[in-house]
């Protein structure tokens, strides 16, 4: 018998063990991905601020250009 004909039951139930906890780590992941690719939107936007916009911020090219310069998972 092959994985794919083995019946569910027979995969989870084992003697006294449960299922990989896969939904914990997904949603947790989710959540990191998300966070990621918020940060890199944020960069995008920051990217297309004039610089006049930029002062009333409080920011310098410079600051744009080493912030826009991070990859995604640094915060």
């Amino acid at each position: 018998m092959t994985a794919r004909t083995v019946p569910h039951t027979l995969l989870v139930s084992r003697v006294g063990r449960r299922p990989f906890p896969f939904i914990i780590f997904r949603r947790s992941h989710l959540r990191l991905l998300a966070r990621w690719y918020d940060r890199h939107l944020q960069r995008l936007d920051l990217a297309e601020i004039d610089e006049h916009l930029l002062r009333d911020l409080g920011m310098t090219p410079e600051d744009v250009r080493r912030e826009c310069a991070k990859s995604f998972w640094q915060a």
